[in-house]
């Protein structure tokens, strides 16, 4: 039987080789089944396969997010932020990597994680606050990177603390960036 297997791949490769139709090497692998939304938030790690879906959210492609920032939408990023790490001498120059959003966006780093700690949870209260001017009703996009499980955890705590137009983009700048919009440098919000 596997002598068969292997003659039958022999040939197909001799067919392929000799002109027919063949596989294309660079063609991307067939989809993987869709990730399920998990109960609860998702952990590391954060830089994996998202789900289609994120429950009391709409999901968004990068032709929606675009015509949504040019509308004047508020736009929510919640990369995580490199913090100084603590074993670093005192009176080392600390100077961590600048990171780039799309523009006219407020950084709520470090909400996305599966635990937050009071700092985050309240930056990511009060900066959703701030953009939606107190409004539960008011739209907003909330984003990270693609495959970044983070956006999809801040999505999920935004739809929790009663938000009902919460417009989640997957493919965040990595999707911004393919369409050949700009992103500028991120200011860092206090807390």
């Amino acid at each position: 039987m596997k002598a068969l297997a292997l003659a039958l791949c022999l040939i197909a490769g001799t067919v392929w080789a000799e002109g027919a139709p063949s596989p294309d090497a660079n063609a991307a692998s067939p989809p993987a089944a869709p990730v399920a939304e998990p109960e609860g938030f998702r952990s590391d790690p954060y830089n994996a396969p998202v789900p289609p879906t994120l429950t009391g959210a709409e999901v968004i492609d990068t032709a929606q997010a675009l015509a949504f920032h040019d509308q004047g939408m508020p736009f929510v990023d919640v990369y995580p932020r490199q913090l100084r790490p603590d074993n670093l001498p005192e009176h080392t120059v600390w100077r961590p990597e600048p990171h780039l959003t799309i523009p006219d966006s407020i950084w709520l780093w470090n909400t996305g994680y599966d635990k937050l700690n009071r700092a985050e949870t309240a930056r990511l209260e009060d900066g959703l606050k701030q953009v939606t001017k107190g409004d539960l009703a008011q739209p907003f996009v909330i984003f990270c990177r693609a495959n970044c499980w983070m956006s999809w955890n801040a999505g999920k705590r935004a739809v929790a603390l009663g938000y009902t137009k919460v417009y989640w983009y997957p493919l965040g700048t990595d999707g911004w960036e393919a369409a050949g919009r700009e992103l500028v440098r991120a200011t860092v919000v206090a807390r």
